[in-house]
């Protein structure tokens, strides 16, 4: 939402989306999740520059193995700096900036399972999180919901800050306050059904 808030034209370009797949008239429901693509993408993106998961993930070398030039004898531990991967400027193009579309180009490769080695927002192999398709799945829907059905904008004189906290997960500094306005058009459905 803070990268949102910072970008309105990629704010714009997602409401866009959720008004062509849901429309002005519905509420969010899961099978539309498959359709937002780019909602996803800033979603992919986000974790990009701001993971969840600490810097840096342990792994232990089953076999002895060279890497970059390095040899790493069977039974070290190794630590790999997601943060850094994912800001490397010779696997990212322009890496320090928040865009969404370098995920569109290869929606099924760049996932958030960690089989692609360039982007490893929850870790990879057996040890990744286990909680990895609820999660994007209740974040996808929770945020869609929240996009579609209301206008966001910051208290006066107050903006968006992106610095992070370090500790077992990345959080940001300080909190994101904002202030929302209904954005459909059918007051009905703001209506807590029972």
């Amino acid at each position: 939402m803070s990268e949102l808030m910072q970008h309105p034209e990629i704010m714009e370009k997602v409401k866009k989306e959720l008004n062509d797949v849901i429309g002005v008239n519905n509420t969010v429901e899961e099978f539309h999740l498959p359709n937002l693509r780019y909602l996803n993408a800033v979603i992919k993106e986000t974790f990009r520059l701001h993971p969840v998961l600490p810097l840096l993930v342990p792994r232990c070398s089953a076999r002895s193995l060279t890497v970059g030039g390095y040899t790493i004898p069977k039974g070290s531990r190794v630590f790999l700096n997601t943060w850094s991967i994912h800001r490397d400027p010779n696997i990212w193009d322009n890496p320090m900036e928040f865009q969404p579309e370098r995920f569109l180009n290869e929606p099924g490769k760049l996932d958030f399972r960690g089989n692609d080695f360039r982007y490893l927002p929850f870790g990879s192999g057996r040890r990744k999180c286990p909680g990895i398709n609820l999660g994007e799945k209740m974040l996808s829907f929770i945020l869609a919901s929240l996009l579609h059905s209301f206008e966001w904008k910051l208290p006066q004189d107050e903006k968006v800050d992106l610095s992070g906290k370090f500790g077992i997960i990345m959080g940001k500094k300080n909190p994101l306050h904002l202030i929302p306005t209904p954005r459909l058009t059918n007051l009905e459905l703001y209506k807590r059904k029972s």
